[in-house]
């Protein structure tokens, strides 16, 4: 996973790598204008703060929020790494994370009276148990699917964990939380229509206009 942002305004010239969940008792470790954040049990780092990072990656400067890494950006900060006494250890990763997914089977939760719990197709082949709390949640429904890893449009990035108890993959998507022009502003799931294929990314550009 790779999640990078730039906001010079609140965090100055200093670009923010996050590579997996943060841990409970995560260490850092400081070599000249990086940060590195790991796991002290498995070593794994978690992520990366760059300092001055507009003078690696002169480019950056124009850019604000989430910011899409090239593969060839990622070699740069490798080889910032392996010279300032880290190892170069981001992986590039374009994988999509927001998923055109089919809800096949939704059960109660066995510990609440709100909270769903669905088994939902995404792409591969995979199912997902994702546990929701949108009022409409039915079987046979398209909806979009956050998966592990997904930042979403409001900065909150989503891991697998467990909701009263009951393990959950991902989140199923209201228009309002993808924060799409015209989405209702009350819970409940995106239903999408028919012309969406499950498995493929989801297409924010098209989903434009689902509200019109």
């Amino acid at each position: 996973m790779l999640i990078a942002s730039y906001n010079p305004t609140s965090t100055g010239d200093t670009l923010v790598l996050v590579l997996a969940a943060n841990v409970k008792n995560q260490k850092v470790d400081i070599q000249n204008n990086v940060a590195r954040i790991f796991d002290p049990v498995s070593s794994k780092t978690t992520g990366y703060n760059f300092l001055k990072v507009s003078e690696i990656l002169p480019e950056i400067a124009s850019q604000n929020g989430r910011v899409l890494l090239s593969k060839a950006q990622v070699s740069t900060l490798n080889d910032y790494l392996n010279n300032n006494g880290f190892k170069g250890d981001i992986v590039f990763d374009k994988k999509p994370r927001f998923i055109v997914g089919y809800v096949k089977t939704v059960k109660d939760h066995p510990r609440s009276n709100h909270l769903k719990v669905t088994s939902t197709l995404v792409d591969g082949g995979k199912v997902l148990q994702i546990v929701s709390g949108s009022p409409n949640m039915k079987e046979n429904i398209k909806v979009v699917v956050a998966k592990a890893g997904a930042f979403m449009p409001n900065g909150q990035i989503i891991w697998p964990g467990e909701l009263r108890g009951v393990q959950s993959q991902g989140m199923i998507c209201s228009g309002r939380e993808l924060h799409l022009p015209n989405a209702p502003q009350v819970p409940g799931a995106l239903i999408l229509p028919d012309d969406y294929v499950v498995g493929e990314p989801f297409d924010f550009k098209k989903a434009q206009s689902i509200f019109e």
